[in-house]
């Protein structure tokens, strides 16, 4: 089928209605945009693109190759279930507006075929996703503008790498796109390094993702469902875009610290959200560990564990959401005992807190094993490899054991350990569809591994494909994934008690979000007092030549002693403000 219209474009429409429809027929319209872009980006064939200009360059608004296929089926799918979701949590017609234009925004991010509409569509998602945190007041104000803050340095980053790789290659087109330039990726020396940075911003580096775990715990609990899909993983599409053909030995080992560093930071969470947006950081370094191994069995993994990624997450904010707005309660010390009075909600975190552990019969077993295996095959030994196992391997099973950990953690104080004081409703029917609806395809992927592999851009099956065939139930990779359930086990009894005194731990933001505060205030102080005596000077030179004019003698008697050298003091006050104002405008622009 070729294509008619960009996927976003009904998404969007919907989210501009959205507000002025009654509450059910402007989510029900919402839920069935958003779906309907499933059966549409599969049935679109591949290679069909849609080129035309913007700002007068030649763009490609709709690219269709197995990536962004993928990317489309899983975003349209999960946009559907969090509208409806939003909609049982009583989320209000301009949220889920705001909701639905991130959805929308994320899809044009990922169906573009050159770098230029990436970034227009990247600067727009990060609009509408701080309008979304904005949307819930109090606390999400402050955090949407640390959000802000921190997405716009990423835009910034990554426009300064599309204008260095255009200057190299004299267009924004995509390699894959007709007219586009021979290699792949961003050209040049300076433009990948700007471009990772950007994207890593995004995606959760170590040292620029405390974003991550300040924003999400702080909005609607249904926004919060949007918000650990689609920045994210958006990024790490935006990420292969850059290293398409041969990876990044940097960015491989970033993921793996990304897997250690999210679990463990995890692991000493109390407030639910905060936790599992550590463990976003977490996941989502498997994911750039595979697009920096760079081989084709790493990328299709990376690839499926996207996918795989935002069906439990999703789902695992699905459930502490319910918790929430059923309790009142953010803090699993406050909570526990809830699998009785809510058995459905448990069943469902259980279900997503194995697949995102990887455990055997679950969709992230599938795929986190596909990383794991490509990091074993396809890369270097590094600097610590052990007993056959690479550098990377053993940080992604190391992780993967903190992830255990986090769960086991999450679980025990959530919902099995002591009980709840009072009564408490479980999901309503609303969020009961949504949950069961993901956990069952959490289910489905991992014990039934062809269904992902279908929609994965390369065949990990095939040898011929692949440097290495993989096969998801055999011996060795169940016992792995038993093994490290065991050790999260026995690592979560040991450290449960040290962990139980433990209060909040710091990040790095403890130390830049001061610093950036009193910057800001010391940068708007100084410009405004800068301002100021520039004013004062200029006001009395201005006086002081008048009176020359038109008393020269007066003035002249005038001009001495202190007043003489007050004028003076305020002439060069003036000439030093005004040339360190040039000065800085210069540093500014350059």
């Amino acid at each position: 089928m070729d294509a008619i219209v960009p996927p976003f474009v009904p998404v969007l429409l919907a989210a501009i209605l959205l507000p002025f429809l009654g509450r059910r027929v402007g989510h029900a319209l919402g839920a069935l945009a958003s779906a309907a872009v499933v059966p549409y980006v599969w049935l679109v064939s591949d290679g069909v693109y849609f080129r035309t200009t913007l700002f007068g360059f030649d763009a490609v608004l709709f690219n269709v190759d197995p990536f962004s296929t993928l990317m489309g089926l899983i975003f349209g799918f999960i946009g559907a279930a969090a509208i409806l979701y939003s909609y049982a949590s009583d989320a209000e017609n301009l949220q889920s507006a705001f909701a639905l234009g991130y959805v929308g925004t994320s899809l044009g991010a990922v169906f573009g075929g050159d770098w230029l509409t990436l970034i227009f569509f990247w600067e727009l998602m990060a609009v509408t996703s701080t309008l979304l945190v904005w949307h819930y007041g109090g606390r999400a104000v402050r955090a949407g503008f640390r959000y802000a803050l921190a997405h716009g340095i990423s835009g910034t980053l990554l426009l300064g790498a599309i204008v260095w790789h255009f200057a190299e290659t004299g267009t924004f087109l995509f390699a894959s796109v007709p007219g586009g330039p021979e290699a792949g990726g961003l050209a040049g020396p300076v433009a990948p390094v700007l471009g990772a940075i950007g994207i890593g911003v995004n995606v959760g580096f170590i040292g620029l993702h405390a974003w991550l775990p300040d924003t999400y715990p702080r909005p609607h609990v249904a926004a919060s469902v949007f918000l650990c899909v689609f920045t994210t993983k958006t990024g790490v599409y935006g990420m292969y875009r850059v290293f398409p053909d041969d990876g990044s030995v940097a960015v491989a080992y970033m993921g793996g610290f990304m897997a250690v560093f999210g679990a463990t930071m995890a692991l000493f969470q109390n407030d639910m959200r905060r936790l599992l947006s550590y463990h976003i950081q977490s996941q989502v370094g498997y994911m750039v560990a595979g697009v920096g191994i760079g081989s084709a069995l790493a990328q299709a993994g990376a690839f499926a564990h996207v996918f795989n990624h935002i069906l439990y997450k999703g789902l695992l904010f699905m459930a502490a959401g319910v918790v929430v707005y059923r309790t009142g309660e953010e803090n699993l010390k406050k909570l526990g005992g809830l699998a009785r009075e809510m058995p459905l909600t448990a069943a469902a975190f259980t279900v997503a807190a194995l697949s995102i552990a990887g455990f055997p019969g679950f969709n992230g077993f599938v795929s986190k094993g596909i990383v794991i295996s490509a990091s074993h095959y396809d890369f270097v030994k590094g600097p610590f490899s052990v007993a056959g196992y690479t550098s990377l391997e053993i940080l992604l099973l190391i992780g993967g054991v903190g992830t255990f950990m986090s769960f086991i953690k999450f679980g025990y104080y959530a919902f099995f350990h002591g009980s709840y004081d009072g009564s408490v409703k479980d999901a309503n029917r609303g969020q009961s569809v949504a949950m069961v609806t993901v956990a069952a395809l959490c289910i489905v992927y991992g014990l039934a591994p062809d269904a992902l592999f279908a929609v994965l851009p390369y065949d990990v099956t095939d040898p011929n494909v692949v440097s290495h065939a993989y096969h998801t139930y055999t011996t060795s990779h169940i016992l792995e994934g038993v093994a490290l359930a065991a050790a999260g086990l026995v690592g979560f009894v040991l450290v449960k008690k040290p962990l139980s005194k433990l209060g909040r731990v710091p990040d790095v933001d403890n130390a830049y979000n001061p610093l950036t505060f009193y910057a800001t205030r010391y940068l708007a102080v100084g410009v405004t007092e800068l301002y100021a005596a520039v004013d004062r000077a200029a006001v009395r030179t201005a006086d002081a030549t008048a009176a020359v004019v038109t008393a020269p003698g007066a003035a002249a008697g005038r001009l001495v002693g202190e007043d003489r050298v007050s004028l003076r003091a305020d002439m060069s006050t003036s000439i030093l403000l005004v040339v360190v104002m040039v000065a800085v405008a210069l540093v500014l622009v350059l």
